[in-house]
Order: C-alpha cells, then sequence, then structure tokens
C-alpha cells in the first residue's frame, strides 16, 4: 500500500494494514486497535502520563483559563480551564524520522 505524504493516515487502514501484515482477520486486527487506544487513554486518564519505550511519552496537561480573541471581529471571550493531552517522541524514534535528514 503506497501512503501519500500529505494525507493522514485513518484507523481503518491501520487496521488493514496490521491485518494484512500479520495475516489475521479484519475483526481481530480492529479489536487489537480499539484496545491499544483504549489502553492509552486508561492510562493517560489514571496515571496522567504513559511512556512507550522506543516510542514515546503521552502526558496530560492541565491549561489555564485564559482571555482570547476573535481575530476576524476583535471580541474577546473566555477560553475554559481544559486538559489537553501532548507527545513527546523518544529519541530513537526521532532518530528514525531524521536519518535522511543533513545537518
Amino acid at each position: 500500500m503506497k501512503i501519500r505524504s500529505r494525507e493522514n493516515t485513518h484507523k481503518k487502514n491501520i487496521i488493514k494494514n496490521l491485518s494484512y501484515n500479520v495475516g489475521i482477520p479484519l475483526s481481530l486486527a480492529k479489536k487489537l486497535v480499539d484496545d491499544i487506544i483504549s489502553i492509552i487513554i486508561f492510562n493517560v486518564i489514571i496515571k496522567k502520563n504513559l511512556k512507550i519505550n522506543n516510542f514515546g511519552s503521552f502526558s496530560l496537561k492541565k491549561k489555564k483559563e485564559r482571555i482570547g480573541r476573535n481575530p476576524m471581529n476583535k471580541t474577546n471571550y473566555v477560553i475554559t480551564e481544559r486538559n489537553v493531552l501532548t507527545f513527546k517522541a523518544a529519541t530513537i524514534l526521532n532518530r528514525k524520522i531524521n536519518k535522511d535528514v543533513k545537518r
């Protein structure tokens, strides 16, 4: 399967690739992907972070309430306090991504 450089990968494509590469039925691949996503969500909510070796870390951070401005009509509004999910790639992943980049 050829992946275009500017397209998002959808969950459906990940399931198809997993099914094809591992040789398992689509229904089992879908269950595996759903379970992995559920595990990530559960751990981030409960523990506030999740580290996957050689991949990266997911962290839950709290953003404070602040004032925002609509750039079109310049009206101010309140952006409520909320949690945001951050991801920091592991060093090995960064090296693999940037192996062809000359510095």
